[in-house]
């Protein structure tokens, strides 16, 4: 029996870590067979990649660059992770995963979805993540947030006009897949965003 892909989406500052622990202690809680992972990284070349996508001294990479090095990433991901784990009925929650590629270097940066989509194609086929929480809060909100907690990356560094067009293209993606997003209000305080993703996730294991 194959397991189930959870993936977290979010743009910086959502509690995507914090929540991410709070589901895998759920799941696990209920028996399941937990698989934690992030993207980009997940596998040590995924890690080295990861680096050099958040440092700094890169800033003003290529848009084109930055996105097949996502893909390389996955491809990996994909090959040595998350594809082992499922098909031993583990389940794999996923910090970040093509959605993200979608927001950032589609909405974000700017690059045509249909680029994007072939490189999907290419990389996973027809897989795609069984479940997205869409940890969701104003841009305003997460940044004031991830600049409390440490020193910014090179995403975390761009202006807040690109976080807006990422956030959007979250929201966009998440009215047209339905089934598959779920739509976490990450503004509320904790107790109350954890009692939306407990609800959410007691539908899917029921």
């Amino acid at each position: 029996m194959n397991g189930k892909f959870i993936t977290v989406e979010g743009i910086e500052g959502v509690g995507k870590s914090t929540n991410i622990t709070y589901v895998q202690q759920l799941l696990e809680a209920n028996g399941i067979d937990v698989v934690l992972t992030r993207e980009p990284g997940g596998t040590p070349l995924g890690e080295a990649i990861r680096a050099l996508l958040l440092d700094s001294q890169y800033t003003g990479m290529d848009p084109v660059c930055e996105l097949q090095l996502m893909f390389a990433a996955r491809a990996e991901h994909l090959a040595k992770v998350i594809r082992p784990a499922l098909e031993q009925g583990r389940w794999v929650l996923c910090d970040r995963f093509t959605d993200a590629t979608y927001a950032y270097q589609g909405g974000g940066r700017g690059i045509d979805t249909g680029i994007i989509s072939r490189l999907e194609q290419l990389v996973q086929g027809d897989f795609r993540p069984d479940l997205t929480l869409l940890l969701d809060v104003p841009v305003e909100v997460g940044l004031a947030r991830a600049n409390n907690r440490s020193t910014p990356d090179r995403f975390e560094q761009e202006k807040v006009d690109f976080f807006e067009r990422v956030r959007q293209a979250y929201l966009d993606m998440a009215r047209e897949h339905d089934r598959r997003y779920r739509v976490i209000d990450a503004s509320q305080p904790l107790e109350s965003v954890q009692q939306q993703l407990t609800a959410v996730l007691q539908k899917m294991h029921s």
